[in-house]
């Protein structure tokens, strides 16, 4: 699979199959084949132009949950937070934290992550980087699955406010009394925890509203809490 890793779980690999097929959602469908070729960096390239599966350690403790693909990122890589500034600021600093065998990710390389899942709210590319609340709704059948396979998970990381409250809804819990915040840290059932960033987009990390070192902050602390 281009862009992913060759999982050793039946379960995940199955999952994978299945979300490559699905077009439950016209709007991302159409946007996802159609923005391919559209930015003249990348006219010559094949694009993924298909949902986007997680990407990472199968039996991971930690899992980064993003929002979606970008258009022109993992719309065109296949692989979550590569090919895009998101990806360009995020890997650098797994990294750093030693959740990586690389600072930075390429389709088809033999990037590892260790103990560490990405995956996202919504797996297909939408419009202006905004799902609509039905698209999200209906990729949470596809968070069901996919994180109901992540059995050693111990520690979630919302990157942003849509990843936030979509795993609040796999999860059960209120929005009252479970606000986002950067460096927000909710107890959640089994022990589990649920922490939360302001996302690794462009718009937040050229801006100085994030930065490197409140990045790294909270995914040491998500490392810790993960025992890696």
């Amino acid at each position: 699979m281009p862009g992913g890793y060759a999982f050793p779980v039946d379960g995940l690999t199955r999952y994978q199959e299945a979300l490559l097929a699905c077009r439950l959602c016209p709007r991302l469908v159409a946007w996802r084949e159609g923005v391919a070729g559209s930015r003249r960096a990348f006219r010559q390239e094949s694009y993924w132009a298909k949902p986007v599966p997680g990407f990472g350690d199968p039996k991971a403790k930690l899992v980064l949950f993003g929002l979606a693909p970008g258009a022109h990122g993992s719309n065109r890589t296949g692989r979550p937070f590569t090919g895009d500034a998101s990806g360009a600021f995020l890997y650098p600093l797994l990294f750093e934290a030693g959740l990586s065998s690389k600072r930075e990710s390429e389709p088809g390389d033999d990037l590892r992550l260790f103990g560490v899942y990405l995956t996202a709210a919504v797996r297909c590319a939408p419009p202006e980087n905004k799902p609509t609340r039905e698209e999200i709704r209906t990729c949470a059948r596809w968070t069901e699955v996919e994180l109901g396979l992540l059995r050693e998970a111990r520690v979630y990381l919302a990157l942003g406010r849509i990843a936030h409250e979509a795993l609040l809804a796999y999860f059960g819990l209120p929005k009252r009394g479970h606000p986002f915040f950067h460096g927000a840290h909710y107890p959640i059932p089994d022990g589990r925890h649920l922490l939360t960033s302001y996302h690794v987009s462009r718009q937040n990390t050229q801006t100085g509203r994030l930065t490197r070192e409140m990045f790294l902050e909270v995914l040491l602390k998500a490392k810790a809490l993960a025992g890696l």
